[in-house]
């Protein structure tokens, strides 16, 4: 039930906020705005205001924002015609269908903003404390173990955990001495580094050092910053999430990180559900994760999502005319197979993972 709570709450704010920016840029270049949904399906809840229709749809998985002359085929009144999405100019509809993931980008920078005004900035404890020793490792045989502290190696005293890096690093494979402090006890452990290959993030090989098996403590202490510089790590943290999702997808194509780590509403479900159990910011920081990739992937040049017909605006302001109605149907049909067969697959790997 937990999952399910935060699920709905963390996608629903987040469709929510899509169709927000899709809404704000057509009310900007007075566009009419027939219905904005929450959900897709049966209506569950409606309410008209002005000119539009704010509805409650039965299924979460989605919203949208109708606007008057989207359908060529729509009869409307002379009157009505300057406030069709259809006429406007190419660089305003571009601005309208943009305005979705831009906003998830821009959602995302503020929630992050949010979590390092409210909770400071996470710097590593300095020192040289252990917080984890890999399993057969060189230094689960030399008998060091998680907590202790690296006094030195080789007679040579270490205070940062990165000249405990550099002395592994370069000691060419050859044993080396340990003194360490554990429980107040210093002790003296030998080891001999061995040549591991070194992995990216995505899982690919980018070379080879000496290691012992051992990883810095995880502990961490929360720096306070001014506004100015929470918005500027926001930013910086919202781009981080970018270039990763971005770049996850070009190693998905390569083949480096293998197709079955996609993940759909089940998965999402499940971790939005752990991280409501630890703690408010903890689920903020998921959805400003989420926020991204679903910004991201509206971005993608997939006739139906926002980045399709991005395209297809972007390929009128070249010819000067838009592509025939016939091409624009075929594609998005296109489009649909794509995003189904998507979907399928993406439901398969969340239900093979409940099943492992």
């Amino acid at each position: 039930m937990n999952s399910v709570i935060s699920f709905v709450s963390v996608l629903g704010l987040l469709i929510f906020v899509h169709e927000l920016g899709h809404f704000l840029f057509a009310k900007l270049f007075n566009v009419k705005v027939l219905k904005f949904s929450l959900g897709f399906g049966p209506k569950v809840a409606s309410r008209q205001y002005g000119d539009t229709e704010y509805l409650l749809s039965a299924f979460p998985l989605g919203g949208y924002v109708k606007m008057l002359g989207e359908n060529p085929s729509e009869e409307m009144t002379q009157e009505e015609s300057s406030r069709s999405f259809a006429l406007k100019p190419v660089s305003q509809r571009f601005c309208i269908v943009a305005g979705g993931p831009i906003f998830n980008l821009l959602f995302a920078v503020l929630l992050f903003f949010l979590i390092f005004a409210i909770n400071g900035l996470p710097q590593p404890v300095p020192g040289t404390k252990i917080g984890s020793v890999s399993p057969e490792s060189p230094a689960e045989a030399a008998g060091l173990m998680a907590n202790d502290r690296i006094i030195a190696i080789d007679g040579i005293i270490t205070e940062e955990w990165e000249e405990v890096s550099e002395l592994i690093k370069t000691s060419n494979g050859n044993e080396v001495t340990l003194t360490v402090e554990r429980d107040e006890e210093v002790l003296e452990l030998t080891g001999t580094p061995i040549k591991q290959d070194m992995k990216s993030i995505f899982g690919e090989v980018i070379g080879e050092r000496f290691l012992l098996g051992i990883s810095r403590s995880e502990d961490v202490v929360f720096e306070n910053i001014s506004l100015g510089r929470a918005f500027v790590e926001g930013v910086l943290q919202t781009w981080t999430f970018i270039y990763y999702t971005i770049m996850g997808i070009i190693k998905m194509i390569q083949k480096v990180v293998p197709a079955s780590e996609l993940g759909g509403p089940i998965l999402i479900a499940q971790i939005a559900g752990q991280q409501m159990q630890a703690g408010w910011l903890n689920l903020m920081y998921f959805m400003g994760l989420i926020s991204v990739n679903l910004g991201i992937i509206n971005l993608f040049p997939i006739p139906i999502l926002d980045g399709g017909h991005l395209v297809f605006f972007s390929v009128e302001a070249l010819r000067r005319k838009p592509l025939s109605r016939r091409t624009q149907e075929m594609l998005q049909q296109i489009g649909i197979v794509i995003l189904a067969s998507l979907m399928i697959f993406v439901f398969y790997n969340d239900i093979q993972r409940l099943l492992n």
